[in-house]
């Protein structure tokens, strides 16, 4: 019987370290996979279709050319 119980807490501590192991905690980093160029292309796209204004997309620009 003694055994058993001893036998429990192990599996109950081992499952209990395995989740916490698991658990989130760390910051989310997400990387860009969109080239400048195409952010350009995107960016254009929108100035053309009217969904920005001419200085939303000059500022926009001058921000995707500063990250070269």
């Amino acid at each position: 019987m003694k055994l058993m119980r001893i036998f429990a807490v192990v599996i109950v501590l081992a499952v209990g370290t395995t989740f916490l192991g698991c658990g989130g905690g760390g910051t989310n980093v997400q990387q860009s996979t969109t080239t400048i160029g195409q952010e350009l292309i995107d960016l254009d796209k929108a100035y053309k279709q009217g969904v920005i204004t001419e200085k939303q997309y000059n500022e926009q620009k001058k921000k995707i050319l500063k990250k070269r």
